[in-house]
């Protein structure tokens, strides 16, 4: 015999969990959630049960917008401000001259300003933390790449500057 469930009853599956984990960190780097409460939805999400307790994760949340697929690196809508090409670039130059301090201190106290500031912090950190552990895995031989990704971080820093997105070549993906 079958008999049929509502589709909010249904059970969900970590795959189903994780685009709405994505969209929580989305609406947090945005401005839209705080701290607190995005911690609170992340824990709501991690723990729902049904897709209709995940849906009221996201209830109030304004959806994302359907169409191509989305860039490598997000995008806000218009240009960015002088301000934000300025951090934007300061990301890549403190990733060349600090490794992965500089970006990982901006991660931590600006990133909320703009998604195209935080989306340049967070390749600058990436691409300094894969330089790293190429470093730890190589014994120091790969501490060579350095010297190479002081020529890439001041690539990167002029499109930051003019308000171009950029992604490193051959970068692990770590923090998003």
């Amino acid at each position: 015999m079958t008999t049929s469930v509502p589709p909010g009853a249904l059970r969900v599956s970590t795959t189903e969990r994780e685009p709405i984990v994505e969209r929580l960190q989305q609406a947090f780097a945005e401005g839209r959630l705080d701290k607190e409460e995005l911690d609170l939805r992340l824990h709501l999400a991690m723990t729902a049960r049904t897709r209709a307790d995940l849906d009221a994760v996201l209830a109030d949340l304004a959806p994302v917008p359907a169409g191509p697929a989305a860039p490598a690196v997000p995008m806000p809508v218009g240009e960015p401000t002088a301000e934000q090409r300025v951090l934007a670039a300061l990301a890549h130059v403190l990733g060349g001259t600090t490794l992965f301090l500089g970006p990982l201190v901006m991660l931590c106290t600006t990133a909320r300003r703009s998604p195209y500031v935080r989306a340049h912090i967070v390749t600058a950190l990436n691409f300094q933390l894969t330089l790293l552990i190429l470093t730890v895995v190589t014994f120091g031989v790969g501490a060579i790449a350095y010297a190479v990704s002081w020529i890439v971080c001041g690539v990167a820093a002029l499109l930051g500057l003019a308000g171009t997105p950029f992604r490193y070549p051959f970068t692990l993906r770590l923090v998003r």
